[in-house]
C-alpha cells in the first residue's frame, strides 16, 4: 500500500473515531426532568387529535422512586381501539372518566365504564374497545421501577 493511500486511510479512521462521541451524543435523548408535585388542570392539558379520538399529557418522568411515571388521558371515539393489543414489562392502571369501553386481558374481555379502575399487571396481553356510543375517556397511569429487567435486544440478523 503506498503512503499517501495508508495516510488517507489513518486519517478516515481517526476521523471517524474522533466524531463517534458527539454522534453518540447527539443521538441519546436528554434525560427526562424529575416529576415535581404540581396539579394538573383539566382545562390546561393541550388536546392533540389522533386517529381514534384525542390524547392529553400529564406528565412523564423520574421521580423519586420510580425510573418513569407516565400519565396521560386518552378519548376513543365509539367503535374504535387506540391501538392493538399489546403486553409490556412495566405495569399501568386505567381509570374511566366517562364511557364505556371493553378491556381484553390475556383474553378475557371485561366492561369498564365511569369509575371503573383497571389493572395491567406486567407481562400481560392486554387491548382496550370504546364500545359505547358515545366517546370515553380514560387516565392513564404508567410505573416503570427503577429495577424493571430490559428486554434483551433483538438479535442482527446479517
Amino acid at each position: 500500500m503506498n503512503t499517501h493511500r495508508l495516510f488517507l486511510l489513518m486519517a478516515a479512521a481517526a476521523l471517524g473515531a474522533s466524531l463517534a462521541p458527539v454522534a453518540s451524543a447527539q443521538s441519546a435523548p436528554a434525560p427526562k426532568a424529575p416529576v415535581a408535585s404540581a396539579v394538573f388542570a383539566w382545562d390546561a392539558l393541550a388536546v392533540r387529535p389522533t386517529k381514534v379520538g384525542a390524547r392529553r399529557d400529564v406528565l412523564d418522568g423520574p421521580t423519586r422512586t420510580l425510573a418513569n411515571l407516565e400519565c396521560h388521558v386518552t378519548t376513543v371515539n365509539p367503535g374504535e381501539a387506540p391501538h392493538a393489543a399489546h403486553r409490556h414489562p412495566d405495569e399501568e392502571m386505567l381509570f374511566v372518566k366517562e364511557g364505556t369501553i371493553e378491556v381484553t386481558i390475556n383474553g378475557v374481555a371485561q366492561p369498564a365504564g365511569p369509575g371503573s379502575v383497571v389493572f395491567f399487571a406486567s407481562g400481560d396481553l392486554h387491548g382496550i374497545r370504546n364500545t359505547g356510543t358515545v366517546p370515553a375517556t380514560y387516565y392513564v397511569l404508567r410505573f416503570v421501577p427503577h429495577d424493571l429487567p430490559r428486554p434483551a435486544p433483538a438479535p442482527v440478523s446479517r
